[in-house]
């Protein structure tokens, strides 16, 4: 499959990558290359990365805990720490292999250690194949909020190898979707009818549906790299959805919701919020709401939760001057951005999410 290449970043394909990556490292010299793994890809995807990787490299690894709730400012202290005890320099590369969490944190260690160095993403899991490991954006939460720390750093290039998914649980392929459902939703009608139909697809050959999902967002990310316009579309669902994916996340009472579970409620919120106010249409409403319905399941968010949902949404890092920033759909394909929504349309959308 053909490689992505433009100056927003460079993302090949299966073996092409692996080949791109070991021609890169024995062209740069680097004086060092660290891989950064979590406990489940440490296990699971290393050999077979390694086994990629030519055997004349010399390498160290280090590991972090998994889960969203180790993506901190405590995780990154203690890989910068570990930089500096081997000797890493500004002539050092840093290869991400793992989810979204591994490829955001890695990336913001790499792009702020010694003023900023090199770093590959190897994407193990479908969200961060589709969207974590794509455009750019790195960081860490803070104090259980989203992302609000970080910088925009395409890195080296990404490498997209779907053997991968293969050691991922069905619950994680299924949180990849959504991010593929949402780029079907903003640019895409085609596309997100192909995600409606997508199941054996999905199971058997996904590489094709990953591709053109990459291509939606790579296109947006090249026209707007600091998302000072278009690219804010990418962040459909993802007002409320952080907000929920937040709550849950900070709620030791609460089963921890996967971000892209989350984001899918949040897609069919905001499709509600969409009707409300840009007329987006019932049926493309209800369409987008039985999709993600069958596809994910439905939550049970209780009514005593939706203050402090809501009040999360004060925190989100797409507000400008006080105000809470949404993207709505005035048509599956279509969007509009920067709207305001009264907090009474808000109540009525965990309503119709929950019927």
């Amino acid at each position: 499959m053909e490689s992505i290449v433009g100056h927003f970043g460079i993302i090949h394909f299966r073996s092409a990558g692996y080949k791109a990556m070991n021609e890169h490292i024995t062209a740069s010299n680097y004086s060092s290359i660290f891989i950064l793994v979590d406990s489940n890809t440490h296990d699971h995807c290393l050999e077979h990365f390694l086994s990629h990787l030519d055997p004349a490299i010399n390498y160290e690894v280090f590991e972090i805990e998994p889960g969203e709730e180790h993506k901190n400012l405590e995780t990154s202290y203690g890989v910068w720490e570990a930089l500096s005890d081997l000797g890493g320099d500004r002539r050092s590369l840093m290869i991400n292999l793992g989810g979204g969490v591994v490829t955001d944190l890695g990336g913001f260690v790499a792009s702020v250690f010694k003023r900023g160095i090199d770093f590959i993403n190897v994407p193990t899991s479908l969200l961060a194949m589709v969207d974590a490991s794509i455009g750019g954006k790195t960081g860490v939460d803070l104090d259980g909020l989203k992302n609000q720390i970080g910088v925009i750093n395409m890195g080296v290039m990404v490498i997209i190898d779907v053997e991968y998914l293969k050691t991922l649980p069905e619950n994680h392929v299924r949180s990849g979707t959504a991010e593929m459902y949402k780029h079907g939703l903003i640019a895409d009608p085609d596309y997100w009818m192909a995600m409606a139909h997508s199941d054996e697809k999905l199971k058997h050959d996904p590489l094709k549906l990953i591709y053109d999902s990459i291509g939606i967002k790579y296109n947006i990310v090249k026209e707007d790299p600091t998302e000072k316009s278009i690219r804010k579309a990418l962040n459909y669902g993802h007002t409320l959805g952080h907000a929920i994916e937040t709550y849950y996340l900070v709620n030791e009472s609460l089963p921890t919701l996967l971000h892209g579970e989350a984001i899918a409620i949040g897609m069919i919120m905001e499709a509600y919020i969409s009707h409300k106010q840009l007329g987006l249409p019932s049926g493309e409403m209800e369409s987008i709401k039985t999709e993600l319905i069958n596809r994910f399941g439905r939550v049970d968010i209780k009514d005593e939760y939706r203050p402090e949902i809501i009040s999360l949404l004060k925190h989100d890092k797409k507000n400008t001057h006080g105000r809470i920033n949404f993207v709505l759909l005035d048509a599956i394909g279509s969007f509009k951005l920067d709207q305001q929504v009264e907090e009474s349309l808000l109540v009525e959308a965990f309503d119709f999410y929950r019927v």
